[in-house]
């Protein structure tokens, strides 16, 4: 490239808690009567005071270790100082110099990815621009409410290296449940600083802010790059500046001249105390005269398994295919059923009944064909990734006995669907919905001997071209035992059977 571009990424995310960020109103995105959920602090009457949320702060420490993050051990909130007309103190309670977390890192693909700072503000209210009016309306639901910001160091090269950060960091929200990270709600927001120069000196930094959607992410800096050279190799220079991204243009589009960070008159939030985070291991003598503090050790202990951790042992765990594995860490609810149903097919292997007819190693066959059907069979009854609702009817345990009557072959893969589909729709237990459906296979030899003595009297003229070497005349049988017995023949044994008579 003949210009070489530099991307840092700031990215806003609305944390899941009951209350907003300095007062006890209601932490809910979901409201759609404006101003239900407000009060005299966070629409900033006089006199009013705010009060810090513990649980806010502790989620951000959480996504702080989760990013391998310097975790600080004092901080202390800042006035951000501007106007706009859903800012209801005309000031933003937000960090400046000492944020709670940072520095850290995130590795993509293989690519470090650093981590300038993770910091606690409160978010701003939301304007509604009726189509044809000459004002604007304002909900503050959303003033106060609890934002993280987290900013990454200039690391970033190409559209979709910032596109992958950004998915796996929602991920990981999402694992640690600080937030549902949910960027059609705006729960999740990125904001891009991009600039290209042809050496190590920084060109002049351009910021696209309120970018929505992953694919934003990336084609809005696809375009910029492109925009860029294209006014550097004109002769001009880069207005430093704040950008917009236009979905429908597909373009970039010019939206003010960019503040700097003293412009915003930073200074220390009088109303709110200093406030340290105690990193001692064992802080339960320290808890006695500090009661209420926050506590390192208590947020370590509700860490989760993280998705590259969950991604590594399902590799290693239960020999899945990695596209099958993708999908299951990426889908926490789904992964969390395939586990389940996973743990019911190891009890079972395990057994002392099974245990020498299906040796463990076997137990990866199993794995494979609960994933597979989890995933592509359920994804055709939901036309779209099985949620946690489209599964509350089929339990794990009904679930692992339709694969295993499946891999035992007392039932076919057609059967297994229709079973699959009846319990969907209204849950039940995959034995009784075959008896039912008279779906079991017929494995009695005796029994599939009588069909195919049947069917090869009823076809003397097929029987002559595969003696005479037409191999195909095999499935030809094959298919009218199949039609004969309804499916209900187990097709494995009914070949073998077949291919011993017509070789006599």
């Amino acid at each position: 490239m003949k210009y070489q571009p530099t991307i840092g990424l700031e990215i806003h995310t609305e944390l899941k808690t009951n209350s907003k960020m300095f007062c006890s109103c209601r932490n809910d995105p979901d409201e759609k009567q404006p101003n239900k959920n407000v009060c005299p602090v966070c629409l900033a009457h006089p006199g009013t005071l705010p009060v810090m949320n513990k649980s806010a702060i502790e989620k951000v420490l959480k996504t702080g270790l989760a990013l391998n993050c310097k975790i600080a051990t004092h901080s202390y909130f800042d006035r951000k100082n501007y106007f706009y007309p859903d800012l209801p103190k005309g000031y933003q309670i937000s960090q400046y110099k000492d944020p709670l977390c940072g520095p850290g890192y995130l590795d993509i693909n293989d690519k470090h990815i650093g981590i300038t700072r993770i910091h606690l503000e409160e978010d701003t209210g939301r304007l509604a621009h009726p189509k044809g009016a000459d004002y604007s309306l304002v909900d503050f639901n959303r003033a106060g409410v609890p934002l993280m910001e987290l900013v990454t160091d200039p690391d970033i090269k190409t559209g979709l290296e910032a596109r992958k950060f950004c998915e796996e960091l929602q991920l990981i929200l999402r694992y640690l449940e600080v937030s549902d990270a949910d960027m059609e709600k705006g729960q999740m927001r990125c904001e891009v600083n991009i600039s290209v120069s042809k050496d190590k000196k920084l060109g002049t930094k351009v910021e696209i802010k309120n970018l929505n959607s992953f694919r934003s992410v990336e084609k809005s800096i696809d375009y910029e790059i492109k925009r860029q050279t294209d006014v550097l190799d004109g002769g001009e220079k880069i207005v430093q500046e704040t950008r917009g991204w236009d979905e429908g243009k597909q373009a970039t589009v010019s939206q003010r001249i960019k503040e700097e960070a003293h412009d915003y008159r930073y200074f220390p939030e009088p109303d709110l105390p200093h406030f340290d985070i105690h990193h001692e291991e064992n802080p339960d003598d320290l808890k006695k005269i500090n009661e209420g503090g926050i506590y390192l050790a208590d947020i370590r202990k509700t860490m989760p398994e993280l998705p590259q951790q969950r991604k590594n042992r399902f590799l290693a765990e239960y020999f899945l295919p990695q596209d099958q594995v993708e999908i299951l860490v990426k889908n926490k609810s789904l992964g969390e059923y395939f586990e389940k149903v996973a743990s019911e097919l190891k009890a079972w292997v395990l057994t002392e009944e099974q245990k020498h007819t299906i040796p463990l190693p076997e137990a990866k066959k199993l794995y494979k064909l609960a994933a597979n059907y989890i995933i592509t069979e359920l994804q055709k009854l939901t036309k779209e990734s099985p949620s946690k609702e489209n599964l509350e009817k089929i339990t794990p345990e009904n679930f692992a006995e339709l694969i295993k009557m499946t891999y035992l072959g007392q039932i076919n893969s057609s059967a297994a669907q229709v079973v699959l589909k009846e319990m969907f729709i209204n849950g039940g237990d995959p034995s009784n919905i075959i008896d039912q459906k008279k779906l079991r296979q017929v494995s009695d030899v005796s029994v599939i001997d009588e069909v195919i003595e049947k069917i090869i009297a009823q076809n003397p003229k097929v029987v002559a071209d595969y003696k005479n070497g037409q191999e195909n005349a095999l499935q030809f049988f094959v298919g009218q035992i199949m039609k004969e017995t309804k499916g209900q023949v187990n097709p494995q044994i009914a070949q073998e059977m077949l291919y011993k008579k017509l070789k006599h």
